[in-house]
């Protein structure tokens, strides 16, 4: 089965399954709309151009590694590096959300920022919970 591990739960299997789907597209997008994130990638950022296409790889990298069936080890690799993934772009969000609210419209808004600023912790959660990245506890 794919996505499946003898010691996953049903909930871990769909959720990897939604973060690989989600990194699949969001890294298909850097590749084939590169301009849209080189707009909203801060200034202190070298070579934008070719940073966005590295994201975008990582991204479809991760999505396949978090995906594959056959290695637990690569799927805990791909959990944590996407989890740091997440968190290193997180200053890109804040760039993009700064710059909107500085438009006269405010570009895409409130209701597009809020929500996405306080889903990129829960991102990097899912990741390493997902993945089976974070350390598991004894109940005791």
């Amino acid at each position: 089965m794919i996505l499946a591990s003898r010691s996953d739960s049903g909930a871990k299997r769909v959720a990897r399954a939604a973060l690989a789907l989600l990194y699949v597209i969001a890294g298909v997008m850097h590749l084939v709309s590169p301009d849209i994130f080189v707009k909203i990638t801060p200034g202190w950022v070298p070579w934008p151009q070719q940073v966005i296409l590295a994201t975008g790889m990582a991204e479809l990298a991760g999505a396949l590694a978090l995906a594959q069936p056959w290695s637990q080890g690569l799927r805990r690799l791909a959990g944590a590096a996407l989890a740091l993934y997440a968190l290193c772009v997180f200053p890109a969000n804040i760039h993009h959300f700064a710059m909107d609210m500085a438009r006269p419209d405010h570009g895409w808004g409130l209701a597009y920022h809020l929500p996405r600023m306080a889903l990129q912790p829960l991102l990097i959660w899912l990741a390493l919970w997902s993945s089976g990245a974070l350390p598991m506890r004894k109940r005791g």
